[in-house]
């Protein structure tokens, strides 16, 4: 049986105010993901700032809460992929994640 991926979106950002804090953040992230295994597909990237695109034109901003970066996860189910995700460190300061279950369709 396939597992099923799930994707994670990261909004805000961690609280990192200094060299020091972001190479702590890095390890304890490198830690994170090196600790799920097999459970990443793709461990993702962080992004830059966004625009909106829209029916009517672009807009300069990612919304009320931008994207920050992405993971894409498999697992049993997504209570399962929620327990992974809440370890994240990406969770500090304003930090959130976003996650829903890659739908298997043909395409």
């Amino acid at each position: 049986m396939i597992m099923p991926k799930f994707l994670l979106i990261y909004h805000g950002k961690p609280d990192i105010q200094s060299a020091e804090d972001g190479a702590r953040h890095m390890a304890a992230w490198n830690a994170w993901k090196s600790g799920m295994g097999s459970a990443v597909v793709d461990p993702g990237l962080p992004v830059g700032p966004s625009k909106t695109i829209t029916p009517t034109g672009v807009e300069d901003h990612g919304g009320a809460n931008p994207a920050s970066g992405m993971t894409v996860l498999q697992a049993d189910t997504l209570d399962d992929a929620i327990t992974l995700a809440q370890a994240c460190p990406h969770l500090s300061g304003t930090g959130t994640i976003e996650i829903a279950e890659a739908m298997d369709l043909d395409m």
